[in-house]
């Protein structure tokens, strides 16, 4: 299920276009679960969230506009599991990195469907290209600073220049939980990927890992 619209950051209760917006986004990541944007019409948007077409364009300008605004809840999930590492506090690297990489796969397998059709759009829709730009530099700053601070403290040895380490260490776990998310359920697979992507960046950023 999406994200809640309307209760982030809020102790009001949700209002009657709240609860109508929800299911409109509720009722679309439903259907991308089998079915492109693209396959989906406003119609059956409307009529999964009980709506008529005309009240659903009062909430929203287009299907467009529904994906965008299911994109924008699920990458606030996503960078919020990133937090354990970004966040770092007195918790071993390894163990952060592993349980932020872990808490990612998680919601890439929750909500893949979206996160995917949210890649695909990307590269059609000017709107959603900008939106994953902005995606990209918050992670990339956010992890350069992370990578920054370590060095700082001592933790971390020098090394390539933190956004472009960044960058990839960034774009390398979209492509890997991209993929796995297109995949059969499977726990020691899931593993097996965290295992190797907590590799890849304890080498990057620490010099260290098996």
């Amino acid at each position: 299920m999406s994200p809640r619209a309307g209760t982030v950051g809020s102790r009001r209760r949700p209002s009657k276009g709240d609860l109508t917006s929800q299911a409109i986004l509720d009722t679309a990541e439903r259907l991308l679960q089998t079915r492109s944007l693209d396959d989906i019409a406003v119609d059956e948007l409307a009529s999964g969230a009980g709506i008529s077409r005309s009240t659903f364009y009062f909430h929203f300008a287009s299907r467009e506009a529904v994906l965008h605004a299911l994109s924008g809840g699920v990458l606030d999930a996503l960078y919020e599991s990133a937090s354990s590492w970004l966040r770092r506090g007195s918790e071993p690297p390894e163990a952060s990195i592993r349980r932020a990489l872990g808490a990612s796969l998680a919601v890439w397998r929750e909500h893949g469907p979206v996160l995917r059709a949210a890649v695909r759009a990307r590269d059609t829709d000017p709107l959603m290209r900008e939106f994953w730009a902005g995606v990209a530099h918050r992670f990339v700053e956010a992890t350069a600073s992370r990578i920054e601070l370590e060095r700082e403290a001592g933790v971390a040895p020098a090394g390539p220049d933190a956004k472009s380490l960044a960058a990839v260490l960034v774009a390398m776990n979209e492509q890997a939980f991209l993929s796995r998310s297109r995949s059969r359920r499977s726990a020691a697979r899931d593993r097996e990927l965290v295992d190797t992507l907590t590799c890849v960046w304890l080498r990057s950023v620490y010099g260290t890992g098996s």
